[in-house]
């Protein structure tokens, strides 16, 4: 995110320190050291929400790290720190994804952003995806997990099952790792996502006034 756990895991609608678009994991050990930056680029001070109807997910391995921002501070920026649980995917297939973010606009008010996609016979589709997640709710299913692994050997070419972790400075850290994983009744708080590839089928985006569970995804 040394012992190991064999086998099919079920855990229901968890919540973990683990943010959107998809994700999973047990306890996860978070690195807080200053400066690192888990999505290569600098986050807005935003975070958005992501709901999935299911998640088909290969190549899963899960750390902790810390994605920077930025927030104003008496008229100048001021560096900040957000503690995130990084869940990557070699790839992954998505039905029923939905992601919003809300905006406070001048003179306008609370304005929803709303994206929906993969609604119909053709999923999301994702190559090497990260997410940098901080609320996780799922009913989710690993095969062959295996947890407290160096995140540095999740893409190992003989033991490894996922992705290669993106930041240097977590590679000693605590992580799990699968060779699949099944999330269901998913919903989650992110603050970034970057894939290799990104195929949205069906794609509709959305302006809302106002915000709330009427005009965000839940």
């Amino acid at each position: 995110m040394k012992s190991q756990i064999r086998g099919g895991t079920r855990w229901k609608r968890f919540a973990v320190v683990m943010v959107p678009s998809v994700a999973a994991t047990a306890v996860i050990g978070v690195s807080l050291a200053q400066g690192a930056l888990a999505a290569s680029f600098s986050v807005s001070g935003q975070e958005f929400k992501v709901r999935a109807g299911h998640l088909e997910g290969t190549g899963f391995a899960q750390y902790g790290g810390v994605d920077m921002g930025y927030k104003n501070v008496g008229g100048g920026e001021e560096k900040v720190a957000h503690p995130v649980a990084i869940s990557a995917f070699k790839h992954a297939e998505i039905n029923d994804m939905c992601q919003s973010v809300v905006t406070d606009v001048p003179f306008v008010g609370k304005i929803t952003m709303r994206l929906e996609a993969g609604g119909g016979k053709q999923p999301v589709v994702a190559e090497n995806l990260y997410l940098d997640v901080t609320e996780l709710e799922a009913d989710a299913t690993f095969k062959d997990i295996e947890i407290g692994v160096a995140a540095k050997d999740t893409d190992d070419p003989k033991t490894g099952k996922g992705p290669a972790v993106k930041d240097k400075i977590l590679e000693n850290g605590f992580a799990q790792q699968a060779p699949n994983a099944t999330l269901d009744n998913v919903k989650q708080k992110a603050w970034a996502t970057t894939a290799a590839t990104f195929k949205l089928s069906g794609l509709k985006l959305n302006l809302h006034k106002g915000d709330g569970p009427k005009v965000e995804c839940y």
